[in-house]
């Protein structure tokens, strides 16, 4: 096996793990944003307003998007054990 091929599959796994970290982060993010600025807009200082729209959208993330998080990397799961023969071999 080349070290060119363990890149191709180092790099694939990185973009499979940037993916699904990225789809239950992104709308965490986003909410947050929000709060913040409304916070900023009202002057209100509170802490803790904005970490529970923060949970409640990332549980609602991992709820709606679980079966396609947990197909991908299943999918991954199933290429690399396809490409056990080709990297001992």
């Amino acid at each position: 096996m080349s070290p060119e091929s363990l890149i191709d599959i180092f790099r694939e796994a990185l973009s499979v793990i940037v993916l699904i970290v990225s789809a239950i982060i992104l709308p965490g993010l986003f909410i947050g944003l929000i709060v913040a600025v409304f916070q900023a807009a009202t002057s209100i200082n509170e802490q803790t307003l904005s970490f529970l729209p923060r949970l409640l959208v990332t549980l609602f993330a991992l709820m709606f998007l679980g079966h396609w998080l947990v197909q991908t990397m299943m999918d991954f799961f199933f290429e690399m054990v396809n490409l056990i023969p080709q990297v001992i071999g």
